[in-house]
């Protein structure tokens, strides 16, 4: 093989593993950015991936299995929005519960669809010109849809974020909901938007691990992933251009560690770095002088209560 093959086939495996956790991420970044953590997004993503199979396995069709995982995140989503930011409980509480909810019902629901393998999944549809470009071509613009889809989504959710009224509103709301809500801001409205964007998005994560990337079903497909974007979140500094580059950038240690293995490297020590790094990173983010340094959102976890305002 080519060095040039080589990059290329590197490039493309950073790419498969980066776009469910990158997906993932851009959506809790938004959800965190309202003030928000959601911790189920493991679960989410888990429910997406199973359901966006059975759809697809059902009706040939993997695009009415991408649009149903973005509504199944949606509605998880909206679960522990409403316990979160109507009923005022505990949003690790929630978001775990959600979680463990998830992972329970993909298992049970998709148990007769073990090993099952997709004829019809999303397919690489090569971009005109720009797929022509060598080594960055091949690598990037000889994907499928979804994978299209998380390069715009990283530059509109950022600019969203930071260039529009909107945006201003969702980290107004972030920061202190009792300033943005005496200013019009309907603080409630705002955060059921983002968990439940944020939740649309993961499903979205999930639907791809099992439409392009691993076209069948397996109980604990997920891996992991929805716990690594919620890290990443902290290290992305909840920017969404910043969590592009982080998510490739920690997947592609990930990639090299995994190439590595063939020179002799232990694979279980290779192979747990990725873990260790993000147990490291949340350890961090729990720190609250930390986390005001690099910019975390400063009503992230504490809910909101309109009564309070005048006390």
């Amino acid at each position: 093989m080519s060095i040039e093959a080589t990059i290329v086939s590197i490039l493309r495996s950073i790419i498969y593993i980066s776009t469910p956790i990158l997906l993932a991420t851009l959506g809790e970044i938004y959800a965190e950015r309202s003030g928000v953590l959601n911790l189920g997004i493991e679960g989410i993503m888990s429910m997406g991936a199973v359901c966006a199979f059975i759809i697809t396995f059902t009706t040939g069709n993997p695009l009415l299995g991408v649009l149903i995982s973005l509504i199944v995140g949606a509605i998880l989503a909206f679960i522990h929005a409403f316990v979160s930011a109507s009923l005022n409980a505990n949003q690790v509480v929630s978001g775990l519960a959600l979680a463990m909810f998830g992972l329970g019902l993909s298992s049970t629901i998709g148990q007769r669809y073990v090993g099952e393998v997709l004829r019809n999944y999303l397919k690489p549809v090569p971009v005109p010109v720009l797929s022509q470009i060598p080594i960055i071509g091949p690598a990037f613009f000889v994907q499928d849809i979804i994978v299209y889809m998380s390069y715009v989504l990283v530059v509109v959710l950022w600019f969203i974020l930071f260039k529009t009224r909107w945006g201003l509103y969702i980290r107004a709301v972030g920061e202190n909901p009792y300033t943005a809500d005496a200013m019009g801001v309907n603080v409630i409205f705002v955060r059921y938007v983002c968990v439940i964007l944020g939740g649309a998005l993961a499903g979205l994560g999930g639907a791809y691990i099992t439409l392009a990337y691993m076209p069948t079903w397996i109980e604990g497909i997920t891996m992991g992933k929805g716990w690594i974007a919620i890290a990443l979140v902290i290290l992305a500094m909840w920017d969404p251009l910043k969590g592009f580059l982080a998510t490739y950038f920690f997947c592609g240690v990930m990639v090299v560690a995994i190439r590595v293995q063939v020179f002799g490297a232990n694979p279980y020590i290779i192979n747990s770095i990725p873990y260790i790094a993000t147990i490291i990173v949340m350890i961090l983010g729990a720190s609250e002088t930390l986390r005001r340094r690099i910019g975390a959102p400063a009503a992230l976890c504490k809910p909101f209560i309109r009564e309070e305002r005048a006390l």
